[in-house]
């Protein structure tokens, strides 16, 4: 699904289009967040903006099979940096926009770890396409609870948290930005140990198509200001220090 706001500015001036257009590509679970974000930078809805999202390697790859995307906000800082050294990516423009932590979601307990999994279906996301997948798995191989659980995967980690939203998983390794942007009860999870997986460091990226385009210019630089920073924190996540 994409989010289209059209104004009357773009409307009326058909010879600024293609700077009145931004096409952006989000992982899964920081669509929500950008949401908020895009009305925020346009309030009066005076451009075309799209909001594509899907799980951060599934955006790798219709990038780099050319989906005319300006900017890619992913799950993890990998893909920016692949596409960087690729040339796909303006290097110069990469940076962290969040830091992501991964929970155990048990609705109707009260879990302390991961060693209160509970000897049933487990949903995560998909570990070779989606950061948090990669996460959930490197957690529970170094907690040594990797054996033995059946697991639900998700293509990204917004079908994760569903399976376990709709009840049709128990338990789930889900981003702790979705528990708390649905006012989940604090009882109904807890934090996974952060030294457990790698740091989820969600890095965007402005790309090469897009190099002449002032509207992903100032978006950017609406990323950096300290109002998206506050957004972003209030939607659950982490931000780097300013001077990151």
């Amino acid at each position: 699904m994409r989010l289209r706001l059209l104004g009357l500015v773009a409307a009326l001036m058909p010879m600024t289009a293609a700077t009145a257009e931004l096409n952006l590509a989000v992982a899964a679970n920081f669509r929500a967040p950008l949401e908020q974000l895009v009305r925020q930078f346009d309030p009066r809805q005076q451009h075309t903006i799209a909001i594509s999202s899907a799980s951060t390697g599934v955006l790798y790859t219709q990038i780099r099979q050319g989906a005319p995307f300006d900017i890619f906000l992913a799950a993890d800082r990998a893909r920016p940096e692949r596409l960087a050294r690729e040339g796909a990516g303006l290097a110069h423009t990469r940076m962290t926009y969040a830091i992501g932590r991964l929970a155990l979601w048990q609705p109707g307990r009260q879990p302390d770890s991961l060693n209160d999994l509970l000897p049933a279906p487990l949903a995560l996301a998909n570990p070779k396409t989606a950061p948090y997948g990669l996460a959930a798995q490197q957690a529970l191989g170094a907690s040594g609870r990797d054996q033995g659980i059946r697991r639900i995967q998700g293509s990204n980690i917004a079908q994760a948290f569903q399976f376990v939203h709709s009840g049709n998983a128990p338990q789930g390794l889900v981003a702790h930005a979705q528990l708390v942007q649905l006012q989940i009860p604090t009882r109904e999870w807890t934090l996974v140990a952060a030294e457990l997986h790698a740091p989820i460091e969600q890095q965007l990226i402005q790309l090469q198509r897009s190099a002449d385009n002032p509207l992903a210019e100032r978006f950017l630089q609406f990323m950096q200001s300290d109002t998206a920073r506050r957004m972003i924190q209030a939607g659950g996540y982490q931000v780097p220090h300013a001077a990151d």
